[in-house]
């Protein structure tokens, strides 16, 4: 096999140019190894000076609805911005290798990829039709399910996915009386008390799995699956709660054949696994949709970093924390050089413990700081591989498949990326031309996908690593590309070794929302509050995808505004202006 591409994710260049997140706002310069804030003729007057600790998505997002009324600066541990947001090279072409989409049907995530003016680069998916390889065998998701919650019993045995035992257990859901429930419990433990443990082996694990990379042991059903939990209280039967969720099937076709459903499925996942943005369990749509943008969802970052306007300091970890007369003092750098950096407000955008370990130190951040240690995370890893289409025997079919953790492989995703995003065909194959690309006119367009042509090389992205599967992930990459390799031709009879391949570990990289996880968050949001000034957001705390962490990035810079609006402005407040140059005192 040549060599691999190298498995860290490529830093995207800022964007610029007409229709690009490079005309909204100046963004962030560097001189002489410091950062310095460019001001726009928008920033009239005195600024409060706000600080970010974490320049994920979650960070970004707060620092650009803070523009304009704050001077924010943003500061990462990491050599790079984004997060678990990123592109790299694969074949010679840019695909993603953190998160891939965003949940269109919310409204955050399309909502400011448009407001930074990059509406033009949104691609829609070619299909987001998954399976399930489990048993030996592909097999279609049910139509009528709720995140794996079947609805439909007929239609489950159609689909082959659980044994003659498994389905007759499943079937008692119908008949059983209510199962008593006293405050949050875990999904396997409800759902499993329903049907039976193969739907939540073989259906509802690998989908939880797919968003969490986590147990149904250990997942909150009230936090994961928050529609259903409120429906079930409504219902003895939890099939009859997922179809009051899912709503009428579609009408019989031609014959009773089934009624045609255009679009996704209720409660269907991406390929690899499971909703790649849900506010965790969200309430269904008839046809939600994917998007990601047509140069990588990881291009993202660098665009809202310039939009907002904020100083941006990777390689700046932050090891503490502290009150100060007129706001916070936070400490970066290494003991023997530490640096100071005063803020009138911060939002913490971190993971919740480093989070917590900040907040340790802190009087009367206690209860915020013992809450945001008890969350656990999980590790996984992007194995991507670059096939010729003629190694497959046939086209891949649909957008991916999910392999349930009962099945004993190790991968327990595949995303089929050339064919669940058509554009990326339009890229050039290695040592060949470019193809057309979709839209009118060469526009990117919002949209549709290109057409279904198979391109000439088919990328394949899987998905490694569950709760508790630590010691798989500590494997080399040449193990890790083998076992997802291997995976693969067992699936699909893919022939051949990968002509390029690339691993990217995301450590510690998905939180998981274990049994009382919204009371953990109502502790966590309580104590932080009574700090004031303080704020927190991230994938931690009400969903994992990207709208949600733009969710409580706005929540986070409403409250520190709030906050910052509330109390009298301070003598001594710095005022960003051409006389000080924009700069924060440790950078004079």
């Amino acid at each position: 096999m040549p060599a691999r591409q190298a498995g860290r994710p490529a830093v995207p260049p800022a964007m610029a140019g007409p229709g690009r997140a490079g005309r909204a706002r100046p963004g962030p310069v560097c001189e002489g190894g410091r950062v310095n804030v460019v001001h726009s003729p928008a920033w009239p007057g005195r600024h409060p000076r706000v600080a970010i600790v974490g320049g994920g998505i979650a960070g970004l997002a707060a620092a650009w609805f803070l523009r304009g009324r704050a001077e924010v600066t943003i500061l990462e541990a990491a050599g790079r911005i984004g997060g678990k947001l990123a592109v790299g090279e694969v074949a010679g072409m840019t695909v993603d290798v953190g998160a891939e989409a965003l949940l269109a049907r919310r409204p955050e995530g399309v909502g400011l990829v448009r407001q930074i003016g990059l509406g033009g680069e949104l691609v829609g998916p070619g299909t987001t039709a998954a399976r399930i390889w489990t048993r030996g065998a592909f097999r279609d998701l049910p139509r009528r399910q709720f995140m794996g919650v079947p609805a439909d019993f007929a239609e489950l045995e159609r689909t082959g996915i659980l044994s003659p035992e498994g389905l007759a257990r499943a079937r008692q859901d119908a008949t059983l009386p209510a199962t008593p429930r006293d405050g949050d419990v875990a999904v396997a433990g409800f759902v499993g008390a329903r049907f039976g443990a193969e739907v939540v082996d073989r259906l509802v694990e690998p989908l939880l799995g797919g968003v969490y990379a986590g147990r149904p042991e250990r997942l909150s059903f009230e936090a994961t699956l928050p529609a259903l939990a409120a429906e079930s209280r409504r219902h003895a039967s939890l099939a009859e709660a997922a179809a009051a969720l899912l709503g009428p099937p579609p009408a019989p076709g031609p014959g009773g054949a089934p009624g045609r459903h255009d679009g996704p499925r209720p409660g269907e996942p991406a390929a690899d696994g499971g909703r790649p943005d849900s506010e965790p369990g969200g309430r269904a749509a008839p046809a939600p949709a994917f998007a990601t943008l047509a140069g990588g969802l990881g291009t993202l970052p660098s665009a809202l970093a310039a939009a907002s306007g904020a100083a941006v300091r990777t390689g700046a970890a932050v090891r503490e924390l502290a009150r100060t007369a007129s706001g916070w003092r936070l400490v970066t750098g290494p003991a023997s050089a530490p640096g100071a950096v005063d803020a009138d407000a911060v939002i913490l955008a971190l993971p919740a413990r480093p989070a917590g370990r900040l907040l340790a130190g802190v009087p009367g951040a206690s209860p915020a700081a013992a809450a945001l240690a008890e969350f656990e995370y999980a590790s996984m890893a992007i194995v991507t591989l670059a096939y010729p289409a003629g190694s497959f025997p046939r086209p891949p079919k649909g957008s991916g498949y999910l392999v349930p953790s009962a099945d004993g492989h190790p991968v327990k995703a595949v995303t089929f990326s050339t064919v669940k995003w058509p554009h990326l065909g339009t890229l050039p194959a290695p040592g060949g031309p470019a193809r057309a690309a979709a839209g009118a006119g060469g526009e990117p367009a919002d949209r549709a996908a290109a057409g279904p042509r198979e391109p000439a090389t088919h990328i394949v992205r899987c998905s490694l690593g569950r709760a508790g599967e630590e010691a798989l992930l500590q494997r080399d990459d040449a193990d890790l590309i083998g076992l997802a390799a291997a995976d693969l031709a067992a699936a699909t009879g893919v022939r051949g070794r990968p002509v390029a391949a690339s691993v990217t570990r995301w450590g510690g990289g998905l939180p998981q929302y274990t049994v009382g996880h919204l009371d953990r968050v109502r502790r966590i949001r309580a104590g932080v509050a009574a700090l004031g000034g303080l704020a927190v957001c991230g994938a931690a705390y009400d969903g994992v995808g990207v709208p949600a962490c733009v969710a409580t990035a706005r929540l986070a810079a409403d409250q520190v505004l709030g906050h910052l609006a509330a109390r009298p402005a301070a003598a001594g407040s710095r005022t960003p202006g051409p006389e000080r140059g924009g700069k924060w005192g440790h950078d004079r």
